[in-house]
C-alpha cells in the first residue's frame, strides 16, 4: 500500500510511505505486525534519514521503517537528549567496572574478528531465533547497507605487547547531524557480568556529546518487554507521540500520556 506524503508542503517532493503486510511481530510472536516504510529506491533515501529519525523512524539495512500496527501502539520512538544526561548510581558503577576498556570509531566494514563475536552473540542470545545462521552477507545487509550513516564502535580490553587488545564488543551507530543512533550492539557473552550494552549506550552518549550532537536515538522502547524495557533507566529520555518529541516521566508506567 502506497502513502504519499509531501515534505515542508512541497509536492515536488513528494516522499513515499509503503505500508507492508502483516507479518509476525519481532517482539511479540503471538502479534501480528506491520510498519511504514520509505520508499528503498528513493535516491535521496540517505538525505532523508536524519529526518526520519525525528519522525521515529529507524534503520535496519537499508530500510527504514516504523511500526504502523492497526490494533498495537507497544513500540514507542525513544531518544536521550546528551548534553542533560547523568547517570544513575548503577551506570556510573558500570563505567567503573570497564575502566580497563579502550573503545574506537571505526568505518562500517566487517571485519572477521567483528564477524565471528556477531555470530557468537547470536547463538548465544538469540538461538533459532532466525538470526542465528546469518553469514557475511546478512552482516553486511542488515548492519551496514549500502548507504548508511554507520560506524562500528569497537570496545577492546587494553592493547598488550604492541597488540590490539581482545575484541568484546562492537556497538553499530549512525552519525546524522540531528544526532547519533543506536543501531545494533552485539558482544562477548562471556563477559555479561560487565554489562557491556550499558557500556555502549553510556559511550555512544559521550560521543555524541563530543561532537556536539543533541541526541541519541535508542529506537523502541517497549513497556513490559524483557529485552526493550532497559531503555527506561537514561533518563532524562523524550519520546515521539506521533507529532512531537515529549519529556517521559521517569515515574509514569506508560510513556505516553
Amino acid at each position: 500500500m502506497l502513502v504519499p506524503m509531501a515534505l515542508h508542503d512541497d509536492p515536488r517532493q513528494e516522499l513515499r510511505l509503503f505500508q507492508t503486510g502483516e507479518h509476525p511481530c519481532g517482539y511479540w510472536p503471538e502479534r501480528q505486525a506491520r510498519d511504514l516504510v520509505l520508499d528503498p529506491q528513493d535516491e535521496r533515501l540517505g538525505t532523508l534519514y536524519p529526518l526520519a529519525l525525528s519522525w521515529g523512524f529507524r534503520r535496519s539495512g537499508d530500510l527504514v521503517y516504523r511500526p504502523h500496527c492497526q490494533n498495537c501502539h507497544a513500540c514507542v520512538p525513544v531518544r536521550i537528549p546528551v548534553a542533560r544526561f547523568d547517570p544513575d548510581r548503577s551506570q556510573r558503577r558500570c563505567l567503573r567496572r570497564n575502566a580497563d576498556l579502550q573503545c574506537r570509531v571505526l568505518p562500517a566494514e566487517r571485519t572477521e574478528e567483528q564477524f565471528a563475536l556477531y555470530q557468537r552473540y547470536l547463538q548465544h542470545r538469540h538461538a533459532n531465533g532466525g538470526m542465528d545462521d546469518h553469514g557475511p552477507h546478512e552482516f553486511d545487509q542488515f548492519l551496514v547497507g549500502s548507504w548508511s550513516h554507520g560506524r562500528f564502535l569497537e570496545i577492546r580490553r587494553a592493547p598488550q605487547d604492541h597488540q590490539p587488545g581482545q575484541l568484546l564488543g562492537v556497538a553499530v551507530t549512525d552519525v546524522t547531524e540531528l544526532g547519533l543512533s543506536a543501531v545494533y550492539t552485539f558482544f562477548d557473552p562471556d563477559e555479561e557480568k560487565r554489562g557491556l550494552g550499558t557500556f555502549a549506550i553510556l559511550q555512544q552518549i559521550a560521543w555524541a556529546h563530543r561532537l556536539g550532537l543533541p541526541h541519541l536515538y535508542l529506537g523502541y522502547w517497549i513497556h513490559g518487554h524483557r529485552k526493550m524495557d532497559y531503555k527506561r533507566r537514561y533518563q532524562p529520555l523524550e519520546y515521539f507521540d506521533g507529532r512531537r518529541w515529549a519529556q517521559a516521566d521517569p515515574q509514569a508506567e506508560q510513556l505516553r500520556p
